[in-house]
C-alpha cells in the first residue's frame, strides 16, 4: 500500500520532530518577536535620534534617520553637560545615591521581614494595635500642634505604649495572623502616595530634614517596602523547611539560617526583587517633588524642568532621558546575569 505524499501546506505546518517547531510556526512566532522588538526600542530609538536635534528639526516634523532626514547636532548636549555641568551632574548623583541605597535598605529588611512571615507565627492583639495608633496620634498631636520637641513627644509615646501593653495585653482576646499582617504591609502600597505625601512632607520640614538624601531614602524605602516582603515571601515559602530545621539543629541562629540558607536560595527571586525596586526609585517623582528642591533634587524632576515657559523642550528631554536609562540597563544586564546562572528557586530539593 502507498503512502500519499505530503503537500506542501502539511511540511509547512508539521515539525520534523519533537524538538522542532515547524516551518511556518517558526516564520509565524519570528515575525510576532520581531514586530514587538520594534514596538519596545523604537521609542529608545526616537529619543536617542531627538538628543541630536536643533530645536527647529523638532518642530518642523519627523525625521527619523541622521545624515539623510536630518543633519545631526551636539547642541543638546552640549548645553546639558557643559553650559550646565554641575547642575546636571548633581542630580545624576543623588539619583544613583538615593535609588541605590533605598533599594538596598527595602530589599534587605523586606526580605527579613518575608523570612519571618513565612517561618514565624506571629499573633498581635488587636486591642495593643489600636492602643498603638491612638498613642501615635497623641505623638503627632503633641508635636505638630502643641509644638513639643519631637525627641520628647517619641520618648513619651514610647513610654505610654509600653505601659498600655503590659497593663492591657492579657485582657485582649481576639487577635491577628501573618495573613493579615501580609495583607496590610501591601495595603499600604495600594493606597496612592499622593495621600501619605503631605504627612510625610511635615514631618521632615518637623524634624529639618527637607531636601537631604536621608528623607528620600527613608522614604523610598518605605514605600517600596511592601513590594519587597509581597515578592520575597513567595520565593522563601518555596525552599523547604527541612533546611531549616537542619541547620537549627546544628546550632545555627535564625538570622544565621536567614543569611547563609534563605538568600543564597532565592537568588533569582532576590535579583527580580532588586531591579523592580530600582526602577521604581529610579524614577519616582511624587516624593522627589514635594521633599527636594536643590540639594537633593533627583533625575526625574530635572526632566520635568525642561518644560520650560515656551513648551516642552524635547531635545534637552531627550538627552537627559537617554543618560538616565543607562544606570538601569547596566543594573539590568548585571542582574539578569544572576538569573540566568541556573540557580532556579523551584529546583531546591530536600
Amino acid at each position: 500500500m502507498s503512502v500519499k505524499p505530503k503537500s506542501l501546506w502539511q511540511k509547512m505546518w508539521e515539525p520534523k520532530d519533537l524538538q522542532s517547531m515547524a516551518p511556518a510556526t517558526k516564520v509565524l512566532s519570528y515575525s510576532i518577536l520581531l514586530f514587538w522588538t520594534f514596538i519596545v526600542l523604537f521609542p529608545l530609538y526616537w529619543l536617542f535620534v531627538t538628543s541630536f536635534k536643533l530645536p527647529i528639526q523638532v518642530s518642523d516634523g519627523p525625521y527619523y534617520i541622521p545624515f539623510i532626514d536630518f543633519e545631526p547636532s551636539l547642541h543638546a548636549w552640549e548645553y546639558i553637560f557643559i553650559d550646565l555641568g554641575r547642575d546636571t551632574l548633581r542630580p545624576y548623583m543623588n539619583s544613583i545615591i538615593i535609588a541605590s541605597s533605598s533599594t538596598v535598605l527595602a530589599v534587605f529588611i523586606g526580605s527579613m521581614a518575608a523570612y519571618a512571615l513565612t517561618r514565624i507565627e506571629y499573633k498581635p492583639k488587636v486591642g495593643s494595635i489600636v492602643g498603638f495608633i491612638v498613642i501615635l496620634g497623641l505623638v503627632v498631636y503633641l508635636t505638630v500642634v502643641v509644638k513639643m520637641q519631637w525627641q520628647l513627644t517619641l520618648s513619651i509615646g514610647f513610654a505610654l505604649f509600653v505601659s498600655f501593653v503590659f497593663a492591657f495585653s492579657r485582657y485582649f482576646k481576639r487577635s491577628l495572623g501573618n495573613n493579615d499582617i501580609l495583607f496590610w504591609i501591601i495595603s499600604q502600597r495600594i493606597m496612592p502616595p499622593v495621600v501619605s505625601v503631605l504627612p510625610i512632607y511635615i514631618m521632615f520640614q518637623q524634624l529639618g530634614l527637607l531636601d537631604t538624601h536621608f528623607a528620600l531614602i527613608v522614604t523610598y524605602m518605605a514605600v517600596n517596602l511592601p513590594i519587597a516582603v509581597w515578592l520575597m515571601r513567595d520565593f522563601f515559602a518555596r525552599i523547604p523547611v527541612e533546611l531549616e530545621e537542619s541547620a537549627m539543629l546544628d546550632g545555627a541562629s535564625r538570622m544565621r539560617v536567614f543569611l547563609t540558607i534563605y538568600m543564597p536560595l532565592a537568588k533569582p527571586g532576590l535579583a527580580a526583587t532588586t531591579m523592580l525596586i530600582l526602577i521604581l526609585s529610579w524614577n519616582e517623582y511624587l516624593l522627589a517633588l514635594f521633599l527636594s528642591t536643590a540639594d537633593a533634587q533627583t533625575m526625574p524632576l530635572m526632566v520635568a524642568a525642561q518644560n520650560a515657559t515656551r513648551g516642552p523642550q524635547w531635545w534637552y528631554m531627550s538627552v537627559l532621558i537617554v543618560v538616565m536609562i543607562v544606570p538601569v540597563l547596566i543594573a539590568a544586564g548585571f542582574i539578569g546575569k544572576m538569573i540566568s546562572k541556573g540557580q532556579l528557586s523551584g529546583a531546591v530539593k530536600g
